[in-house]
């Protein structure tokens, strides 16, 4: 289970010598929180713990009360453990850390610090920017299919409709209620105090639509242009690239980049709009789980960004990209690579193992491995079968 790999990998840290602060990122309620607790649980270490998102006036001050606390309890028991969650709520955060990490190290207090925040974009540009060589960072992706079956017992139909948030899975059965929870649990906070409270945004109402467009058509390529026409106040091409580079980088919405073989051509291609978790796809969704799996055709959307969100998570922390190609009437659904090799995947409805677009990238990219991905595969054939596929590590068919 890949939480488990997320907590002994942590855990596994902390028991060496003071050596880099561990910076837990993702998005909101992945349970980053709780694989904290269960690493502070088991090792025999003193620690003070505080969350960011609890206090109203923060700064400076309250982060070195902290730290200092976690001084005073590791001049007593030899080290200390110093735990901050939502860290990018301070402002200037990663300069007073660094201050108050390399004072330990030259006073010598066995301090040991571990960082989480709701946002990867903003807790990446603290540590590049301050804490460059005294940090290590955990990406805490969502859960995945394998993970929400074992915990929750959910069902395939299940994981495609109600997504992977932990925290609403045990009231799926009134819909009404997991909708709202998705809706102001989950995706208004991290848009208010994910984004909004810490970024400048000059248009906020354009990048709501945006993610609530990005969410009806995941899985889909819309390119700008289209999308200019169904947004109010769009301003321009630029400002939506930035926007999706705000929503990817907080775990909502990726805009997936045609694969091309050239770095330099991928910025220019029309987005393939991706959510995280398909559970923001269905927040204000009008149908229910049972009408919803009689419409063949949104179903068939739904299982295609399914298969976008697995591979999408999977590269979370990795030196892999996740994009789609199409060339004319040809296209491949997704492409995961490095730069040495490419894995294409195609979401089928049908019997063929795969389509012309597959035979299109292989004459452009020959040696680029090829995939079939369909939820009506049977035992022995060709294609994977969707709940194989989603149980699978993506990165191995690499």
């Amino acid at each position: 289970m890949e939480r488990i790999r997320y907590t002994e990998m942590l855990r596994s840290r902390l028991r060496e010598r003071r050596r880099f602060i561990q910076v837990l990122a993702g998005p909101r309620q992945v349970g980053k929180s709780t694989i904290i607790a269960d690493v502070l649980s088991t090792l025999e270490i003193p620690y003070v713990s505080e969350s960011a998102d609890d206090i109203t006036v923060l700064g400076d001050t309250w982060l070195k009360g902290i730290w200092d606390r976690a001084r005073d309890l590791a001049r007593r028991h030899g080290e200390a453990q110093v735990v901050v969650d939502g860290i990018q709520k301070i402002a200037n955060w990663s300069e007073t850390v660094k201050k108050l990490w390399d004072e330990d190290k030259k006073t010598g207090a066995n301090v040991k610090a571990i960082l989480s925040g709701s946002s990867r974009l903003l807790l990446a540009k603290g540590p590049s920017e301050s804490l460059q060589g005294r940090f290590e960072l955990i990406p805490v992706p969502h859960w995945s299919y394998g993970e929400m079956k074992e915990v929750f017992g959910f069902s395939l139909d299940e994981y495609i409709y109600f997504g992977s948030y932990p925290g609403p899975a045990g009231f799926i059965r009134d819909e009404k209620r997991w909708k709202a929870y998705i809706r102001d649990s989950i995706m208004e906070p991290s848009l208010t105090k994910d984004i909004f409270m810490l970024t400048p945004i000059q248009k906020p109402a354009l990048l709501r639509q945006l993610m609530e467009l990005g969410a009806y058509y995941s899985g889909q390529i819309l390119p700008f242009e289209h999308m200019l026409g169904q947004l109010s106040d769009a301003g321009n091409t630029t400002t939506l690239a930035y926007y999706l580079d705000l929503l990817r980088q907080s775990g909502l919405l990726a805009g997936l980049q045609k694969y091309s073989g050239s770095k330099v051509r991928k910025r220019a291609s029309s987005p393939k709009l991706q959510v995280f978790n398909n559970a923001l796809m269905l927040s204000r969704h009008p149908m229910d789980f049972t009408k919803t799996k009689e419409d063949d055709t949104f179903w068939g959307h739904l299982v295609e960004s399914a298969v976008g969100t697995h591979l999408l998570n999977s590269v979370a922390g990795e030196d892999v990209s996740l994009g789609y190609w199409r060339e004319k009437q040809d296209e491949v659904d997704f492409v995961l690579y490095n730069e040495c090799s490419a894995a294409t995947f195609e979401v089928k409805r049908g019997g063929r193992t795969h389509g012309r677009g597959m035979d299109s990238f292989l004459t452009r990219y020959p040696g680029s491995k090829v995939f079939s991905v369909s939820a009506k595969a049977d035992a022995g054939s060709m294609m994977i079968p969707l709940g194989e596929f989603l149980l699978s590590d993506p990165l191995e068919y690499l």
